[in-house]
């Protein structure tokens, strides 16, 4: 069943999709939201993403493309609040919801949930409204306990993603092998789950001029440029991306640029600092910051090579940007990262994740040895599939599944009845 014009409540309530990417609570989950939402604006649809209102710095409404509004909501004190501890106050932020929807006199068609603190709040609107609920988790609690490099995740997460599994409608997996993990781990029903890749803003991230890149960067043009981008969480693998330079000090010109964090007070940008000391390379990388999605660019086209060296990620939406820019790719076998990398082409998949293997992988890439010569625009052309507006019309084909399942349901309870009489 199509629809021409969608009305759609979004749930991002821990994290804004105009937050500041890099930082704590803001990565890829934030660009997925927005791009997916700019495209479904430029359809008709009308998308309203609510968020929890943190601080005092934005209007409660803001228009963030056309159709598209990011509207803030109170819950708790609006300053910083741990996400774990942000499940108390849900329910301050339903009434704020309640309350808001009442005013604007609002309507919607369908409920999109981000993470398991979204969609526990989307199953109390789901219910209330009386309004098909779709959950993407983005990450999975159990899933990352499995990893087992960072505090694990409450018992309290866990049992909401899987009650979440039972009664929402449906489920939007980024990858087949989130759709396993969902199976498997959660018991979810199959049939229940969709996969709609992430994207990348073709448009913002194409190839440069690496010497031009460099030059504007301040790096030197024979340096071997190593690239990291991402937030300063234990999952993502940074310590072991540190550990690899130390096996890569042979090649006296490298630089690992590291991209991310929440400013060097923090205790995340201290610790790692402290290991560089340790291991000795003070002096091989450099910690750029935080740097704004549209100044990413010239770092991707300046590298020889992007790394995500995580231990557990759903999809790995940098490594799409690092590809789109022409830059190949040295990855821990996560997420879409096996189904989107042409090992020894556009980049490499490390199977056996220590330092020493990921070492050997980015050698591949800054020595050029054991590597197919590749253009930047065959690397490009790789992920062109991947253009937010492809996965935008894999989303909405969702939503259609989701009224059609919605639909049947309505006729099967109705023949039930009618059989009963």
């Amino acid at each position: 069943m199509k629809r021409d014009q969608l009305q759609i409540a979004m749930f991002s309530i821990h994290s804004s999709p105009i937050g500041e990417l890099g930082t704590k609570n803001t990565g890829g989950m934030s660009v997925y939201i927005r791009e997916l939402a700019r495209q479904l604006g430029t359809r008709g649809h009308c998308v309203d993403i609510y968020t929890r209102l943190n601080g005092s710095k934005h209007n409660q409404i803001i228009d963030l493309y056309d159709n598209v509004r990011v509207i803030h909501l109170s819950a708790g004190n609006n300053g910083y609040v741990h996400k774990l501890a942000l499940y108390y106050y849900l329910s301050d932020f339903f009434r704020a919801l309640e309350r808001f929807k009442h005013q604007e006199n609002l309507h919607y068609d369908l409920i999109h949930s981000h993470y398991w603190l979204s969609g526990r709040l989307g199953s109390w609107v789901q219910d209330r409204w009386n309004l098909p609920h779709l959950v993407m988790f983005h990450t999975l609690g159990t899933v990352k306990n499995i990893a087992g490099v960072a505090d694990q995740e409450p018992d309290l997460r866990i049992a909401t993603e899987k009650k979440l599994t039972r009664t929402c409608q449906r489920i939007l997996a980024p990858t087949e092998r989130e759709k396993d993990n969902l199976i498997t781990y959660y018991k979810a029903p199959s049939e229940k789950i969709g996969v709609a890749p992430c994207g990348v803003n073709l448009d913002l991230f194409q190839p440069m001029d690496r010497a031009a890149a460099r030059q504007c960067l301040g790096f030197d043009d024979n340096e071997s440029i190593v690239l990291y981008v991402g937030r300063f969480d234990p999952i993502k693998g940074i310590d072991r991306l540190l550990e690899a330079a130390t096996h890569l000090q042979d090649h006296r010109r490298l630089r690992l640029v590291i991209i991310g964090g929440d400013g060097p007070d923090t205790p995340e940008y201290q610790n790692l600092q402290k290991m560089t000391r340790k291991l000795g390379i003070q002096n091989t990388v450099t910690f750029a910051g935080r740097i704004e999605q549209n100044h990413l660019p010239p770092y991707y086209s300046a590298a020889d090579v992007l790394v995500v060296p995580s231990y557990y990620e759903s999809f790995g939406l940098v490594g799409l940007e690092s590809l789109a820019c022409g830059t190949p790719v040295v990855a821990t076998e996560v997420g879409a990262m096996r189904s989107i990398l042409r090992d020894g082409e556009t980049g490499q998949i490390v199977t056996h994740a220590n330092p020493r293997s990921l070492a050997k992988a980015i050698e591949i890439f800054i020595t050029g040895s054991g590597a197919k010569k590749v253009s930047a625009d065959m690397i490009r052309a790789s992920v062109l599939k991947f253009g937010w507006s492809n996965v935008a019309a894999a989303v909405i084909d969702e939503y259609d599944t989701l009224f059609r399942q919605m639909n049947y349901e309505a006729l099967d309870n109705a023949s039930a009845k009618v059989s009963s009489l």
